[in-house]
């Protein structure tokens, strides 16, 4: 499915789940294409909000920003409020100022982990970009190159951790493959999948 407007009318029909937003989580694993994915889904929800997970995670804590993520986003949409949160900067190595999210009728969350069970109660939908791990870390690792192969290293193991102890692939309710031209969408694995909220 090469066109997202179809997809993007039946997410934007779902009962709100955090508040008055639709949280809509794009997971999968680092280099499956979520990124490229969720921009081009946003596109076709009108510019929908994207949170990259990665502006969250950091060279010393790749998962455990639930937290943050809880106060800094989740709480205020619940309320209907613009969340503020601060992005991490991978060059700087720092956090940097302040970046707004509003509350828009969807907002997607893109990276590993996004359907985490600490985040699946707040989410209207969990999408999984379904392509093995071996696949897209090795699509990964060609994207960024040798000079990046020690942090993925790195993250390989943290990745394999985190889905260890929290899996997201068996509660998604969609999942995701890339084809040469666009998506093919198929019903996840969920117990009763599509009738989350």
């Amino acid at each position: 499915m090469n066109d997202l407007s179809g997809p993007a009318a039946r997410l934007r029909a779902l009962a709100p789940s955090c508040g008055p937003v639709r949280l809509v989580a794009v997971d999968g694993h680092a280099g499956s294409g979520k990124s490229t994915f969720a921009t081009r889904l946003a596109a076709a929800l009108g510019d929908a909000p994207v949170l990259r997970l990665d502006d969250l995670a950091t060279h010393t804590s790749f998962f455990t920003w639930t937290d943050r993520l809880r106060e800094q986003v989740i709480e205020p949409l619940s309320r209907g409020e613009r969340a503020h949160y601060a992005p991490y900067d991978w060059t700087a190595r720092t956090f940097g100022p302040p970046r707004a999210l509003n509350p828009a009728p969807v907002v997607l969350i893109e990276g590993v982990g996004a359907g985490r069970r600490a985040l699946r109660p707040h989410l209207a939908r969990l999408l999984w970009m379904d392509l093995p791990a071996a696949e897209s870390w090795g699509r990964g690792r060609h994207r960024d190159g040798p000079a990046l192969s020690a942090f993925w290293d790195g993250w390989t193991a943290a990745e394999e951790g985190h889905f260890s102890a929290d899996p997201s692939r068996p509660h998604a309710d969609t999942l995701i493959r890339q084809l040469p031209v666009g998506y093919a969408w198929a019903e996840g694995p969920r117990p009763a999948a599509g009738a989350n909220h």
